[in-house]
C-alpha cells in the first residue's frame, strides 16, 4: 500500500468517526428576530481545502473577509466515493449523502431505456430561454429529498434565487422549486431556466441578461492579477490542456479563432475558462437581490450561487497552475463585491453566508509521475473490452458490458444476473481489480448494507451507491488515477478529491478556526438551525461550535 492510499484511509477514518449515517433531522428552533434576513449559499466548483492555506495571503476581498472574520472549518471532507459536481451540490443543498438523496453521478446509464441520462434530465418540462435559442428540458426530478431552499420556501415562504453557469449546479442548489433558477446552456451560450420553476422567463433575470451580454467580454485579456513573485508554480507545466486558441501561458486573449472578428464557439469556451463568468454571476446575484428585494421582507430569503470557472480552469490547467491561483484571486474580488453590495441592500450583519465546494481535484498525472508519485489514466474502452472478454468465458460471444460511466460498470440487460448464476462474477471482479490504478472493486449488492462498514473505502462506495441507478460493479481508483484523457479531474475517494473548505460568515456566526471533522452535508442543517427550520432527512448536523 502506497503513502497516498495510507493517507486516504487515515483521513477517511478520522472523518467517519465523527458521523452516524442517517441521523435524525435536527429539531427546529422557533423563528425569531435573530434569524438572518438573507441566507446565502455559495459553492465553489472544484475548491480543494488546501487552496485556502496556499492562496489566502493573496486575498483582500470576500474570501479574505470570510476567512479572517468568519468561521473556518479546516477539516471538512466528503466521506463518499463519487466526488462530482451534481452529487456535491445535492449533498450541500440537502444535508444528505448520495445513497439518500439519489444523485451519485453527473450522468449515469439508464438501464430501462439503455441510454445515458444526465442528473437534471426531465422530459416532462420545457426549457425557457433568455435568448433566442432554447436548450434541454431540465429540473431536479431525480433528486429524492428537499433542499434547504425548498424547506425555507415551504416553512418560511422564502423567495429562492439560484444561479450558476452549470445547470446541475443551479438546479441542485434550488431543488424542485424556486423563483429565479438560472443557468447557462453551455452548448447554445444562452441563459435559461425551465417550466419546473416558472411559467415564463423571469423579468428581473431577463432585464439583467439583456443589459449584460456575454459578448461584451469579447476581446478582453485574462492577465495575471498578482505580481509575478506571488505565484507558487511555473506558468507552463506538463499535462496542461488549454482550450483552443490559447497556449499554456499567460496572457489569455478571449477572441475565439485567431482570424475571427466576432464571438464564436471558441470564444465562449475561452470565456468559460476565465475569471469573467464568476464576475458575471456575482453582478447578476447582486442585481437580483436588488430587483427582487431579497432579504428586505419579514422572512428569510435564499440566494444560492455556484461559481463554475474554477472547475473548468482546474480541469484544463491543473491545481498546481498559475491559472488556478489567479482565478481564485479574481474570485476573492468577485465575492468581495457581492458582500459589499449585500451590506448596502440587506444590511451589514443582517445576512449569513455559507461557502463550501462540491469536490476537490487531483494533480495532473504526468506531474505526479515527474515527482516520483503514483498517478495515471484509465482507458475506459480498454477496460470495457477486457471485461467483455472475461465475461465471454462464462456467457459466450457478444457485448456483455453496456457502459463504464466513471466508477460505475453497467452490464447489458440480464448479463450480470447470468454471471451470478454461472458463479463467474468473482472472476470478473478479480480481473478488474488486478488492473493498474484500481484499489478496490465492489459488487453493487454488497454496498446496500455497508454504509456503516469499518473499512472507509467500502463505506465511501456504499454512501455513493444508489440502488437501481448505480452500476453493477463499482471501481475505487487509487490516489492519482482518473477517468480523464487529458488535463485532470476528480470523482474518487482520494483526499485531494474529498477535502474541501467550509466557511461561515455573518449573522449568528462565531468567528474562529475550527479543527473538528465535518462534512459539507453539515451546511444545510447549519443554515436551517440559524433560520429556525428542520431539514427532514439529513446525515449532516448543525455546526453549533460556530453558532452564537
Amino acid at each position: 500500500m502506497g503513502p497516498g492510499m495510507r493517507n486516504l484511509l487515515t483521513w477517511a477514518a478520522v472523518v467517519l468517526s465523527a458521523y452516524t449515517v442517517a441521523a435524525a433531522g435536527q429539531p427546529a428552533s422557533p423563528a425569531s428576530a435573530a434569524a438572518p434576513k438573507l441566507a446565502v449559499m455559495l459553492v465553489v466548483d472544484q475548491m480543494r481545502a488546501d487552496y485556502v492555506h496556499r492562496f489566502k495571503d493573496d486575498w483582500t476581498g470576500g474570501l479574505h473577509r470570510m476567512v479572517s472574520q468568519g468561521a473556518w472549518f479546516t477539516h471538512a471532507a466528503f466521506p463518499y466515493l463519487t466526488t462530482v459536481t451534481c452529487a456535491g451540490h445535492a449533498t450541500i443543498a440537502t444535508g444528505a449523502f448520495p445513497y439518500l438523496h439519489g444523485i451519485f453521478q453527473n450522468t449515469w446509464f439508464d438501464r430501462a431505456n439503455e441510454r445515458t441520462r444526465a442528473c437534471t434530465d426531465d422530459d416532462s418540462v420545457k426549457p425557457l430561454s433568455y435568448g433566442r435559442k432554447a436548450g434541454e428540458p431540465e429540473s431536479a426530478t431525480y433528486l429524492l429529498l428537499p433542499t434547504f431552499a425548498e424547506a425555507m420556501r415551504a416553512e418560511r415562504n422564502a423567495r429562492v434565487v439560484a444561479l450558476s453557469m452549470k445547470a446541475r449546479s443551479a438546479i441542485m442548489l434550488a431543488g424542485h422549486v424556486g423563483d429565479a433558477v438560472t443557468w447557462l446552456n453551455r452548448s447554445l451560450d444562452t441563459w435559461q431556466t425551465s417550466t419546473a420553476y416558472s411559467a415564463g422567463p423571469v423579468p428581473q433575470v431577463q432585464a439583467f441578461v439583456t443589459a449584460n451580454p456575454i459578448e461584451a467580454d469579447y476581446g478582453r485579456t485574462w492577465t495575471r492579477r498578482l505580481p509575478a513573485a506571488r505565484y507558487h508554480e511555473v506558468d507552463d507545466a506538463p499535462g496542461e490542456s488549454p482550450p483552443k486558441g490559447w497556449t499554456t501561458t499567460f496572457p489569455h486573449v478571449l477572441r475565439g479563432r485567431t482570424d475571427g472578428s466576432t464571438p464564436d464557439e471558441e470564444f465562449y469556451d475561452q470565456w468559460e475558462r476565465s475569471p469573467f463568468p464568476d464576475a458575471y454571476l456575482g453582478r447578476m446575484s447582486a442585481a437580483l437581490v436588488e430587483s427582487m428585494t431579497l432579504g428586505q421582507g419579514n422572512t428569510t430569503d435564499v440566494l444560492a450561487v455556484s461559481f463554475s470557472s474554477p472547475d473548468l480552469v482546474g480541469h484544463a490547467f491543473g491545481p498546481r497552475s498559475q491559472e488556478v491561483q489567479d482565478v481564485y484571486a479574481h474570485l476573492d474580488l468577485t465575492i468581495g463585491a457581492l458582500l459589499d453590495r449585500l451590506d448596502e441592500l440587506v444590511g451589514r450583519g443582517e445576512y449569513v453566508v455559507a461557502l463550501s465546494a462540491d469536490h476537490g481535484v487531483n494533480d495532473i498525472p504526468e506531474q505526479l509521475q515527474m515527482k516520483g508519485r503514483e498517478g495515471g489514466r484509465f482507458d475506459t474502452r480498454a477496460l470495457t473490452d477486457l471485461l467483455d472478454r472475461r465475461a465471454q468465458v462464462a456467457l459466450g460471444p457478444g457485448r456483455h458490458v453496456a457502459r463504464i460511466s466513471g466508477n460505475d460498470v453497467y452490464f447489458a440487460p440480464g448479463a450480470y444476473a447470468k454471471l451470478i448464476a454461472a458463479g463467474a462474477v468473482e472472476g470478473v471482479v478479480a480481473t478488474l481489480a488486478a488492473q493498474p490504478g484500481v484499489a478496490k472493486v465492489y459488487r453493487g449488492e454488497d454496498l446496500r448494507r455497508s454504509r456503516t462498514a469499518g473499512d472507509p473505502l467500502l463505506r465511501a462506495a456504499a454512501l455513493s451507491y444508489v440502488q437501481g441507478r448505480s452500476g453493477d460493479l463499482i471501481i475505487v481508483p487509487r490516489t492519482g488515477w482518473m477517468f480523464s484523457a487529458r488535463g485532470t479531474t476528480h470523482g474518487t475517494a482520494s483526499p485531494e478529491d474529498q477535502q474541501v473548505p467550509i466557511l461561515l460568515f455573518g449573522r449568528g456566526i462565531k468567528p474562529g478556526r475550527y479543527e473538528e471533522p465535518v462534512t459539507p452535508a453539515d451546511v444545510a442543517p447549519t443554515l436551517a438551525a440559524l433560520c429556525g427550520i428542520t431539514m427532514p432527512r439529513a446525515d449532516g448536523r448543525p455546526l453549533r461550535a460556530a453558532l452564537r
